[in-house]
């Protein structure tokens, strides 16, 4: 279904013409080194990859950002990293991260996006959800130990390494503890992503290994795949297939979604100036919207774009634990990211949503008039 181009849209066009303005100092800091990417076929994988090469088209030779792609293609290989692997200056390896890092490997900044970050899917692959935090996690680490001269590594935690959190603890920042289930279905993710920033702090502390930890809320945006299991792409996928949009909750729990491309700028932005052995929320602190309010506007958004006739309706997830461990809330305090990174998210939910859909019309193709 899904077209070859790594540009497969107008909309993420754009998004990259702005970051690239936005984050210029950030990319001008990569320009000329090399780049490890690990988990880059993934939904991040996705902007991730496509801000180099967007902005190695804008540099002259010698001052394009060296990237190395790797991936294990669990869910095989997308036709975008395809298209990115025959561009100047970018590699793509089908390397499992959790296997032993030669000598061979040569890198300035490292990025460990690998891992499972649907609940639907590393609640099925919970062992390797585990070993892609931890385990694949301490390789990178050792090589950079080891290696000595590394500019900067950035791990990709979560925000679900807050657990639940209690009222008071809305938005929330940084230093909040977290009430997080160490055995439910949920915890393979939530305490692997824990365990890994306690790898990262200790890393930094002894070894002096330059490691930060960023923690998504919510992205959302092109790239996450219409069969991904996430609240918005089965929004959008039923939208785009004409039926009413089926919420499997009473549609209380409440988020913060944050755009894609807004969350990108603020990971190269982690990357490049993030405090060694600190860890930095990236998302938007407002609107906290419920999961029946989201359907809600999505609907909405629908009938604008598309002429769509459906509506929201309330359905029961087959799987058992489907909302077990559930949080009831999410949303950030994102101070600390704005004071240490200059991260400014910009794009709106309605904005984020419209250009979402018009992304899943355009490469999915069902839905449109």
């Amino acid at each position: 279904m899904t077209r070859t181009p790594l540009v497969s849209s107008q909309v993420v066009a754009e998004d990259l013409e702005r970051m690239c303005d936005r984050i210029a100092d950030s990319l001008e800091a990569l320009s000329g080194r090399r780049l490890l990417l690990s988990g880059g076929a993934g939904f991040l994988g996705y902007y991730l990859v496509s801000t180099i090469v967007a902005w190695n088209r804008r540099s002259a030779s010698g001052d394009a950002v060296e990237l190395t792609v790797w991936d294990n293609f669990a869910r095989g290989v997308p036709p975008w990293l395809e298209a990115a692997g025959a561009e100047p200056h970018v590699t793509v390896e089908e390397r499992d991260v959790t296997q032993p890092i030669g000598d061979d490997v040569h890198a300035d900044y490292v990025i460990h996006a690998a891992g499972i970050a649907s609940p639907t899917f590393y609640r099925r692959f919970p062992i390797e959800t585990i070993d892609a935090n931890v385990v694949g996690l301490r390789r990178l680490l050792d090589h950079a130990r080891a290696r000595g001269d590394l500019q900067g590594v950035l791990f990709f935690s979560s925000s679900e390494i807050y657990g639940d959190p209690a009222p008071e603890a809305i938005p929330t920042p940084e230093d909040y503890r977290g009430n997080v289930s160490c055995t439910g279905p949920r915890a393979c993710y939530d305490e692997s992503k824990r365990f890994g920033e306690t790898l990262c702090v200790n890393f930094a502390q002894a070894h002096g290994v330059p490691v930060t930890m960023v923690r998504p809320f919510n992205n959302y945006g092109p790239g996450l795949q219409i069969d991904d299991e996430r609240v918005i792409p089965d929004f959008a996928r039923d939208i785009l297939d004409g039926r009413d949009v089926v919420l499997l909750s009473d549609g209380s729990p409440t988020r913060t979604f944050c755009y894609v491309a807004d969350a990108v700028c603020g990971y190269y932005a982690a990357l490049v100036r993030g405090r060694r052995g600190e860890a930095y929320n990236v998302g938007v602190p407002e609107p906290e919207i419920s999961i029946a309010g989201l359907g809600e506007r999505m609907v909405e958004l629908g009938r604008e774009l598309f002429g769509y006739e459906g509506r929201l309706v309330r359905g029961e997830s087959s799987d058992a634990e489907y909302l077990t461990d559930n949080p009831s809330r999410r949303c950030p305090d994102i101070r600390k990211a704005q004071r240490d990174l200059g991260y400014a998210p910009e794009v709106s939910l309605d904005e984020g949503l419209r250009r979402s859909l018009a992304w899943y019309a355009d490469v999915y193709g069902a839905g449109r008039p």
